[in-house]
């Protein structure tokens, strides 16, 4: 599955595949517990396969920072935890992405990153990362 059909919603902890489109929106299913829900037009709503990284350079897709992670835990799960330490997290976040910005990607970016890598690794969503369009 391409990350374009998971979601991101604002004020709803984990991800979301996207279902059917409605009238006032769409209807999505939660990754973390498989519940349906309605999501309207007026919610705060990322599409993952649209999110970047800053970089001391550019903005690096999502998709990429996904296969650098993939690539360095041998498509397993990370082998950092959301909750471990600040400097453990950055740390990590640099062998995956050594020029990423660190005064605009903060330490709650990168649990976000870390949590999404691993709930879409455990859905095995990620075998197709590289079959991504990058618009």
């Amino acid at each position: 599955m391409s990350l374009e059909k998971i979601i991101s919603i604002s004020g709803k902890p984990g991800l979301y595949k996207l279902v059917a489109q409605t009238r006032g929106g769409f209807v999505a299913d939660s990754l973390s517990d498989n519940k349906r829900i309605s999501v309207n037009v007026q919610q705060n709503v990322s599409i993952l396969s649209e999110i970047a990284i800053y970089t001391l350079d550019e903005e690096v897709p999502l998709r990429q920072v996904f296969e650098n992670i993939k690539k360095k835990e041998n498509g397993e799960q990370t082998s950092v935890m959301p909750k471990d330490s600040k400097d453990k997290l950055e740390e990590y976040f640099f062998e995956i992405l050594p020029n990423y910005d660190e005064d605009r990607v903060y330490a709650s970016d990168i649990k976000k990153v870390i949590q999404w890598y691993n709930l879409l690794q455990k859905h095995d969503l990620l075998k197709d990362l590289n079959t991504d369009v990058i618009n």
